[in-house]
């Protein structure tokens, strides 16, 4: 099923996630459109990362329902919305050891974009130059410092072939120079047709990309619209203010 850009493309309804007694989703309602770039802010806490969790099926809501493409994909688990085009990737890096660069991605193309060898290896390649990583493909990844870990981690995402590619927090621990060049690499992305979901506590990059923002506080919306809008929010000032810890 193909989108015409702007078409709701991935769709969360009536959210809700309990972990025993704790409430970390309370009737969350989140959609992207096809091609549309949207960034998620909030406190720590907010629940913001939970919900990429159920967005890609790591997470199985306690009520509430997912649709890719208007349809219901809330059941499915991870590896199968993978395969239809919701990936992401996470704040902390987590590559395979052992193999190098080009390895983990290729990995990623044959399992997760579930791609024979030839087209896996052509879609690795494409991947690892998009994301500039030619000089390092050869290398363990392992052995790689925090800037290539995130591209690393971007490039394996990439090679399944993702419609929706959701971004969790991945300007983290690195420098403005070096955010900056990742930031260029999403641009890219995101002008190729890919739609975006990005947390970012960085807000400076994360509004070089998003066209728009939803704010989190506490498991629940309380911001959805224009980025500078949705900064200028009393309520998200609040939040951002006295947003607890955790």
């Amino acid at each position: 099923m193909t989108l015409a850009a702007g078409g709701m493309l991935l769709e969360a309804t009536g959210i809700h996630k309990r972990f025993n007694a704790l409430v970390v989703l309370d009737g969350v309602d989140f959609s992207v459109r096809a091609n549309e770039a949207v960034g998620v802010v909030g406190p720590n806490g907010a629940g913001k990362t939970t919900l990429l969790s159920v967005l890609v099926g790591a997470h199985a809501p306690t009520a509430g329902t997912v649709r890719l493409r208007g349809q219901d994909v809330t059941a499915l688990p991870t590896a199968e919305r993978c395969r239809r085009g919701i990936v992401r990737t996470h704040q902390i890096p987590r590559p395979f050891s052992g193999m190098t660069v080009f390895e983990n991605v290729y990995a990623a193309a044959r399992h997760g974009g579930a791609l024979g060898r030839d087209a896996a290896y052509a879609r690795a390649a494409e991947s690892i130059a998009t994301t500039g990583m030619v000089g390092v493909a050869n290398r363990r990844a392992e052995t790689l410092g925090l800037i290539d870990r995130k591209r690393l981690e971007l490039a394996r995402a990439l090679a399944t072939g993702p419609t929706a590619l959701l971004l969790d927090e991945i300007g983290g621990g690195l420098t403005d120079a070096e955010a900056s060049e990742l930031v260029d690499v999403i641009l890219e992305l995101k002008r190729r047709g890919l739609a975006i979901v990005w947390i970012e506590h960085i807000v400076h990059i994360l509004l070089r990309v998003a066209e728009r923002l939803v704010c989190m506080d506490a498991g629940r919306v309380i911001a959805d619209g224009a980025p500078d809008k949705v900064m200028a929010d009393p309520t998200v000032i609040e939040a951002y203010l006295g947003g607890g810890a955790g």
